[in-house]
This record gives structure tokens, sequence and C-alpha cells, in this order.
């Protein structure tokens, strides 16, 4: 039984090895393609969330450090949300200053961390600093020196700024 597999020639050996090698070849190469781009995108998304985990990490170490600041002024009463004392014209400055580097902090972590649609990770990173934010919009002190330093701040911070203090000195809150 002779399939003429013997007679072809070396032409025809050369078409055949082609076509085995294009109906192999060509969907390996496309299944490599897309495995590879699916790699490529998972290493970007990890490489954004790397990203911004180091800038979580590091508006939290600023926040750390500015409590680190508090601390070493104790006579401003700044983690005393109503002290009652007064303040010589220093300490009101200081303590103005401090406020003033507090609503650069906020205003740093609106814009590194907000967006308007956040994946859970991002809202939950996102929802520690409203936290915050909230916490001293409690406070009457720093409302007095939030109208001084919000002027001139990104809009769509003050907005949501504002937003957060009308919650938050509502007669309900």
């Amino acid at each position: 039984m002779d399939l003429g597999i013997s007679r072809l020639s070396f032409l025809e050996w050369w078409t055949l090895l082609g076509n085995i090698a294009l109906v192999f070849g060509f969907p390996l190469a496309i299944l490599t393609f897309m495995w590879e781009a699916r790699r490529a995108q998972q290493n970007e998304r990890a490489e954004i969330q790397q990203k911004q985990e180091e800038i979580y990490q590091a508006l939290s170490d600023a926040y750390v450090n500015f409590l680190k600041l508090l601390l070493d002024h104790p006579d401003l009463r700044m983690l005393n949300p109503n002290p009652a004392i007064t303040f010589t014209v220093d300490q009101q400055e200081q303590r103005l200053l401090l406020f003033g580097i507090l609503v650069s902090l906020f205003e740093r972590a609106y814009i590194l961390v907000y967006e308007d649609q956040m994946d859970a990770e991002t809202k939950r990173r996102w929802q520690s600093w409203e936290d915050y934010i909230r916490e001293w919009c409690r406070r009457s002190d720093f409302r007095a020196a939030l109208a001084y330093h919000i002027k001139g701040e990104d809009p769509d911070f003050v907005r949501h700024i504002e937003r957060i203090l009308a919650e938050e000195t509502a007669p309900s809150a």
C-alpha cells in the first residue's frame, strides 16, 4: 500500500511542512501574544498599585509628622478641639501656620488619592483621609483657619472640603 508519501517532491515536502507550521504556529503565536499582553497588563496594574501604595504611605507619614509637630508644641493646644485659654499673638500665628500645613496636606491627599470613580482599594484609602478632614472640620478653630487657607487652593478640593464642612456643621451632625 503506497500512500504516495515517498513520491513527494522536495517542494511538496516544504509546502506540506509550511502548512503544518501555519496550522499550529499561527494559533500558537496568537495565544503567545495574548498571554504576553495579559502579563504586561498585570505587571502594569501591579506597578500602579505599588505607586498608589507608596503615595498613600508618604501621605500617611506626612500626617504622622504633622501630629508629631503638634506634640512638640503642647502650648498651642492643637490636639484639644476646644482650648479654654487665650493665645498670645505669636501662638495664634503658629496655630494658623499649623492649620495651613494641615490644609495643604489635605489638598495633597485629595489631589493624589481622590477620584470620582474609585475602585474599592482607592476608596478605602480615601476614606481614611476623609475621616481626618471631617474630624478637623468639626473644630471651630480649624474652620476659622480654613476660611483663610482655602483661598487659592485647587477648586475641586475647595468644593469637596466645603461640602464636608457643611455636612459636619449642619445641626444634625
